[in-house]
Order: structure tokens, then C-alpha cells, then sequence
């Protein structure tokens, strides 16, 4: 018999907030962690400007020593232990000692693209100053691995279950809800701690800022720069930081008397396959139908019933093919279409980390039952604007919206997507 499976923990590193209450009432005040940044101005990026979570030096290497990693120095991967370990906190689970066994039935699936850019950043250093490489941090190599983020966290919780990160671009966090929730949905884990992160690097920003993906024109207005569905937008604002959720069968969350923040329904994952006008950077808007329409199929919920979207909308041109995908495979427009927002109007794109951030967000709204803004979608596109109601964007907080589903939307470079229902938990 298939089980239940509910969120009962929730943690956050985010370019306007740094842990769940600074997160919230940021997300419900549209408050924008988009900052100019001097150095990015010396390298001659185009855009100059970018979300980068507030986590002093001291705070760092705090939290490294009280946790026992004091080798980490990747951003991403320190971004991902503290979500994390916030998470596990939030859920009410123990810690294990290092001198107890792991939990077995506990596992990690938590994903990234680029953590590991600082290791290989420094390698590379190494090697080319022509020292003797024998000589280098013995500790900094393992830093440059794509699952070095799942491994640290496992080491700071204890856990003994299958612990691994998956790599899907822009997709990774949302990517990792659903493999998790597929896996404690047929009974091969108890509960499963998910989510993703991105570092703080120009080495991750420079490649997007030479394909001319990036925004520009608002170096000297950041809180302005990030416009998803706007028609002043002009390309997404490159940000890191890190999203956790502690996800488990809904009779072990009771068993325990944990807080139940909300049910995960499901959903589906795709590729559009980059195929007919589908690229490496846009999607192709059949496939994303296809993984709406999939998702809501599998979890039994009809169009009518979505109260709110979480969109990927990272203000690109992207956006008006995600609009036109979700019109297409609703059936819904003008004022009837749902509620849609989008995070990334505020914290601008965190890459990897975006769809898991996301989803907190998307939890904490069902949860507390608000919509938060989408800052800077002062006039549609138009041809967002012939689709669906301007209403339908809200550019100041919902404090009182009675939502029960909610259908969160993540795209990512390679044409891949990820679509997750979730629904607001009712013993």
C-alpha cells in the first residue's frame, strides 16, 4: 500500500533572508535581496549585480566548527549544511553523535551545479603557479565533487540512509522533492531530507553573463533588475544561496507528533527533449505541457482546483513560453487563471538552489495561507498580458488567501522540467 507523504521541516539560505522567519516575513513584505557588487564591476561583467545571502565570516566559521567541518570553504556547500541543518531542527529529529550509529531510516537527496567551483577554482591555481601540487590542501579536492553537499550534510546529522545529490540545472531542487517522494512513497525510506544549493561565485555567474542571458541596464537600480513577466525585463539576475525540506511518511510524522507543514500530492518530471523550438535555454513548451498535465493526472487533481502557482518565471523570455505552457495545459486565462507569483522577482535567479527555495517559499504561503508578491511586474508583456489577467499577479502580499493547492514549477538548461503539487494538510 502506498504511503502518505507530508513536510514537516523547512529550512532556508536565501539573498533576502537567512533562515525561515527572516524568510518569511521577507517573501511577505516583497522584500528584494538583489545588491550591486563592486567586484562584479572590476571584472567587467555586464550585469554587475546579483542576490548573495548576509552570513558574516564569523557566522561561517561558527557554524563550521560547532558542526566539525572547519576544511568546507565551498559557498554552496556551507549554504546547503545550514538549510539543512535548520530543516532537521524544524522537523523536532535528533542529531546523531558521532559516536552513535547512523539513522538507517533517514536518508539525504540534495543536489547542486556548481558548488564545487571554489575547489576546482583553486586547483587549477595550484597547478598553474607551478608549485608542487603534493603541497596543496589535501582537504579541498572532495569540496569539487557534485555530491560533497549530501556527503557533509550526512556527516553533521548522521544519516544512514541512500544519500546522494542529483545535478539538473535550474530543476535540481524541485527534481529532488519528487525522486524523494517517490522513494518514501513505496516504503525504501522513512523520511528523506531534500533540497539544493548554488555558490557565490563569478566563476558560476561569468558563463551566463557571456551568453548575454543576464539583466542589464539596471546596474544602478538592483531592486528593480529582476522583472519576470514585465516587458522591461532583460534577462535574470544570478544569485546563490540554498532551500532544505524534511519530507516523511505521514504515519511516522504522527507517530512522532511532528508539525505537518503540508502534503506532498506528487508530480511529474520531463524533458522537452530540445526538440522542435525547444533549445539548451528555452524550453520546449510542449514538454512542459506535458509535465502539467502529467502532474496533476497523477495526483488526481483537476486544473479548477490549483488556487496558486509558483512559477519559474526568472525574467527572461522564457517567461511568456512558461505562461503560454500553463494556459495550454489549464485551459484556464484572463481572470480565470490562478494565482501566479514568482520568487525570483525578489531574490533573483539562484540557479541550482532556485527550485528548492522556491518550494520553501511555496510551503510557507499554503501553510500560513498568503501569496506573496511579484515585485516589478509593473506592465505585462504583451504577450503574457493577451493570456491572463493582470489581477492574477499580485504586486503586494495576499495576507488572507485560504489556499489548498498549490502547484509549484521549476525549468531548467537542457530543457528539463519539474512539476510538484502540493496541498494543504488536513487531519
Amino acid at each position: 500500500m502506498e504511503q502518505r507523504v507530508v513536510i514537516t521541516g523547512l529550512g532556508v539560505v536565501s539573498p533576502n533572508g537567512v533562515g525561515v522567519e527572516k524568510f518569511t516575513k521577507a517573501i511577505k513584505n516583497g522584500q528584494s535581496g538583489i545588491k550591486f557588487h563592486p567586484e562584479l564591476n572590476k571584472l567587467s561583467f555586464r550585469c554587475q549585480i546579483g542576490g548573495v545571502p548576509a552570513i558574516s565570516e564569523n557566522a561561517r566559521q561558527r557554524f563550521l566548527k560547532k558542526h566539525g567541518i572547519e576544511e568546507v570553504f565551498s559557498t554552496g556547500i556551507t549554504y546547503g549544511c545550514i538549510a539543512a541543518s535548520e530543516a532537521w531542527r524544524d522537523s523536532g529529529l535528533k542529531v546523531r553523535k558521532a559516536s552513535e550509529s547512523p539513522d538507517y531510516e533517514s536518508g539525504c537527496i540534495f543536489g547542486t551545479g556548481s558548488n564545487g567551483i571554489e575547489a576546482t577554482h583553486y586547483g587549477i591555481a595550484l597547478r598553474e603557479s607551478g608549485q608542487d601540487t603534493r603541497k596543496g590542501n589535501p582537504r579541498a579536492l572532495p569540496q569539487a565533487i557534485n555530491s560533497a553537499v549530501s556527503a557533509f550534510i550526512a556527516k553533521i546529522i548522521g544519516l544512514g540512509g541512500q544519500v546522494t545529490s542529483n545535478a539538473s540545472a535550474c530543476n535540481t531542487g524541485t527534481e529532488a522533492i519528487l525522486m524523494a517522494f517517490d522513494k518514501i512513497k513505496n516504503k525504501q525510506a522513512v523520511r528523506m531530507l531534500v533540497g539544493s544549493s548554488e555558490s557565490n561565485s563569478p566563476y558560476v555567474w561569468g558563463p551566463f553573463d557571456s551568453m548575454f542571458a543576464t539583466a542589464h541596464g539596471f546596474n544602478d537600480q538592483p531592486k528593480k533588475a529582476s522583472r519576470p513577466m514585465d516587458k522591461d525585463a532583460s534577462g535574470f539576475v544570478p544569485s546563490s544561496g540554498a532551500g532544505a525540506l524534511v519530507i516523511e511518511s505521514l504515519s511516522a510524522a504522527k507517530k512522532r507528533g511532528a508539525k505537518i507543514y503540508a502534503e506532498v500530492l506528487g508530480g511529474h518530471i520531463n524533458s522537452g527533449g530540445q526538440r522542435g523550438k525547444g533549445t539548451m535555454t528555452i524550453g520546449n513548451v510542449n514538454g512542459m505541457v506535458r509535465c502539467i498535465k502529467n502532474g496533476l493526472k497523477s495526483c488526481q487533481i483537476t486544473p479548477d482546483q490549483i488556487d496558486l502557482i509558483s512559477g519559474h518565471l526568472s525574467s527572461t523570455i522564457g517567461d511568456i513560453t512558461e505562461i503560454n505552457a500553463w494556459v495550454s495545459a489549464l485551459k484556464r486565462k484572463g481572470t480565470d487563471f490562478p494565482y501566479i507569483n514568482s520568487m525570483k522577482s525578489m531574490i533573483g535567479h539562484c540557479l541550482s538552489a532556485s527550485g528548492s527555495i522556491e518550494s520553501v517559499a511555496a510551503v510557507l504561503q499554503l501553510y500560513n495561507g498568503f501569496i506573496h508578491p511579484s515585485i516589478n511586474a509593473d506592465q505585462l508583456h504583451p504577450e503574457i498580458a493577451s493570456l491572463i489577467s493582470h489581477t492574477r499577479v499580485p504586486p503586494t502580499a495576499i495576507l488572507d488567501a485560504p489556499l489548498n493547492i498549490v502547484c509549484k514549477i521549476s525549468f531548467g538548461f537542457g530543457d528539463v522540467n519539474s512539476c510538484l503539487l502540493l496541498k494543504k494538510y488536513i487531519d
